[in-house]
Formats: C-alpha cells, sequence, structure tokens
C-alpha cells in the first residue's frame, strides 16, 4: 500500500478480496470468515470496514496485527478467507498484490 489513507486503503482491500473471491470462484455464500492483518504502521482504518463497505457485512471479519519485524513489508494488509469446498489445498490459488509479491516467491503467479 503506497499510502495510509482511508480511500487508498478500502480500494486496495476490495482489490484483494475480490480478486481472491474471482481468482478462487468462492461465492459469498462459501465464505465461513475472513481474518484480516495489517502491519504496524496501517492506522487510518480497519481493513475488515472496507471489506464490510463491499458487501461482506454478513461475514464475520476479524483484524489483527503482524508481527513488527525488521525487515518486514511494510502497509501491508493480509488476508486469510475460511470458505466451505470440497477443492483440494492445490487448487486453490494465492493472491499477492502490488509489494507483498515479494512475500511468496515460491508460488506460481
Amino acid at each position: 500500500m503506497d499510502v495510509d489513507e482511508p480511500a487508498h486503503l478500502t480500494e486496495r482491500v476490495q482489490v484483494l478480496v475480490s480478486d481472491m473471491l474471482e481468482q478462487n470462484g468462492v461465492d459469498k455464500e462459501d465464505l465461513i470468515s475472513i481474518l484480516f492483518t495489517a502491519t504496524d504502521d496501517i492506522h487510518c482504518m480497519f481493513p475488515a470496514t472496507a471489506a464490510r463497505a463491499a458487501g461482506l457485512g454478513d461475514v464475520p471479519l476479524i483484524c489483527a496485527r503482524e508481527l513488527d519485524v525488521e525487515g518486514g513489508t511494510q502497509r501491508c494488509v493480509r488476508v486469510m478467507m475460511h470458505i466451505v469446498t470440497e477443492r483440494s489445498r492445490a487448487e486453490l490459488h494465492h493472491v499477492y498484490l502490488e509489494g507483498a509479491r515479494s512475500l511468496r516467491d515460491d508460488l506460481p503467479a
């Protein structure tokens, strides 16, 4: 994330959540819950607020802080979705946008 501002965070979180759902063919009804984490340099709002504004207000959402590790990715939001599916983990696609792509260079793009 480039800046710690509500409009910017909202846009980035909504794009990430939308991409995760789309790339994995997950419908809103398949969501059990979503966990958001944010680095210590994000103060403008809760990432879950952006998800609620995108229509996920009836899905349980929670936010937590990432560990403040020296050299870690700055202004980073991570998302873990818990879903109902018959697919294997190998069939699901991890989504990394912007600077977060470097977090998992072991995964296919």
